[in-house]
């Protein structure tokens, strides 16, 4: 098997490739010809704004694409089963992606 072709389950399925930020950069620069120091520093600044914005409980909302958010995860009472005892996981916000009917639409085709 080829070094770049990598092997990993996600909810039990199985996928043969993996694209990287890397792997973006690269796409994107060859599509348009910018730079990939220019592509990249673009990529950084999306990923940083986007966090920010979340961490700030702004949700992000791209047309066509999808909305990163918070989702709000209520108080609940766990097990650790190396002391055996019973923990309480307090309520914490988590980000979550959800994507719009028109990308959903092309990923089931």
């Amino acid at each position: 098997m080829p070094s770049e072709i990598w092997l990993y389950t996600i909810y039990n399925i199985k996928y043969t490739n993996k694209m990287t930020k890397a792997d973006i950069v690269n796409e994107i620069a060859k599509k348009t010809g910018i730079e990939k120091a220019v592509v990249l520093a673009s990529v950084e600044s999306f990923m940083e704004v986007v966090k920010t914005s979340l961490a700030n409980h702004e949700p992000v909302y791209l047309r066509g694409f999808g909305s990163f958010i918070i989702k709000q995860r209520a108080e609940k009472t766990a097990r650790d089963i190396h002391k055996e005892k019973t923990i309480i996981i307090p309520a914490h916000d988590i980000p979550a992606f959800k994507p719009a009917k028109t990308f959903v639409n092309e990923v089931k085709k």
